[in-house]
């Protein structure tokens, strides 16, 4: 994974035409991790994985319905559902859904869960518009990023909050990998003690461009909020939506009865954020001196 990483940062140096055949060639390499099935687990109180090898997705459960953070690429979609049903739970209790952010990975499935269970779909409020034309930003016309299209029910902003049979979750926003990329903050019981959960947006470059024609306006401000906003946020609970990102398969591995969570881990995130901040600035100096050339 750490292999796909690199290759997603190597776009932001392409030309557009090589950048839309590159852009084609990772995807469908990138198909056979990010679709690999995995065991679905709880993570820690009423938080479950139910994503596939390579992408995440979260259920939140309540006595009132329960929450989906994200969802996979479209043709992977059966799986989150697969998952679900395998953990005891009921796809039609789906009641909400949330995005961080809208880019084909993550958004693939909201469309035909929509259709299947009829929740409400909230994202931030600069992601609408590209939920609902099922593009990515700058894009509009690369079918290979493309997604199935998915109506908006609700958008949020910073401090907006979803609340769901005594579960409530907060919007962080966390704006740059996406115009308006979301974090999503809860508390959860690890044993006696509560603790604070972040499943946290993003805040690579990928295939964002900086300079020149930049992905989105604002894009470099946008990136410097969410790094200062980072630096805020003090959670005990990092996830995200890659799972590599935080290290999800060895922190599953090495889960075992009457022992300390292993995905409770205060200050992992600060350590996170330095290195996005730094790998940031890096690729953003990079940009620059390409388009000087």
């Amino acid at each position: 994974m750490r292999i796909i990483t690199a290759a997603f940062l190597a776009f932001t140096s392409l030309t557009s035409v090589a950048q839309a055949q590159t852009v084609k060639d990772l995807l469908d390499r990138m198909r056979a991790v990010w679709n690999a099935p995995n065991e679905p687990f709880r993570i820690i109180d009423n938080v479950y994985y139910v994503g596939t090898a390579g992408l995440a997705s979260y259920l939140v459960v309540t006595p009132q319905g329960n929450i989906l953070i994200d969802t996979v690429m479209p043709e992977a979609t059966g799986q989150i559902k697969a998952n679900i049903e395998k953990l005891g739970f009921k796809v039609a209790d789906i009641k909400i859904m949330l995005n961080t952010h809208a880019h084909i990975d993550h958004t693939g499935g909201f469309a035909e869960l929509k259709k299947d269970t009829g929740a409400q779909m909230v994202s931030g409020t600069a992601d609408k518009a590209l939920l609902e034309g099922g593009y990515y930003p700058g894009e509009e016309k690369n079918t290979d990023l493309a997604f199935p299209a998915v109506k908006v029910d609700r958008t949020v902003d910073e401090g907006n909050t979803i609340t769901l049979g005594g579960t409530t979750l907060t919007a962080r926003a966390t704006p740059g990998h996406s115009p308006g990329c979301t974090s999503w903050e809860l508390k959860v019981k690890d044993g006696p003690q509560e603790r604070t959960a972040l499943i946290f947006c993003s805040g690579t470059v990928a295939l964002n461009k900086l300079v020149g024609k930049p992905t989105h306006p604002g894009i470099v401000e946008d990136y410097r909020k969410t790094f200062a906003r980072g630096k805020e946020l003090t959670p005990d609970i990092l996830l995200a939506p890659h799972p590599e990102m935080y290290g999800m398969k060895e922190k599953r591995a090495a889960m075992k009865d009457g022992s300390p969570n292993p995905f409770v881990k205060p200050g992992e995130f600060a350590a996170y954020v330095a290195k996005l901040e730094a790998d940031f600035d890096a690729q953003l100096q990079k940009q620059a001196a390409a388009l000087k050339n």
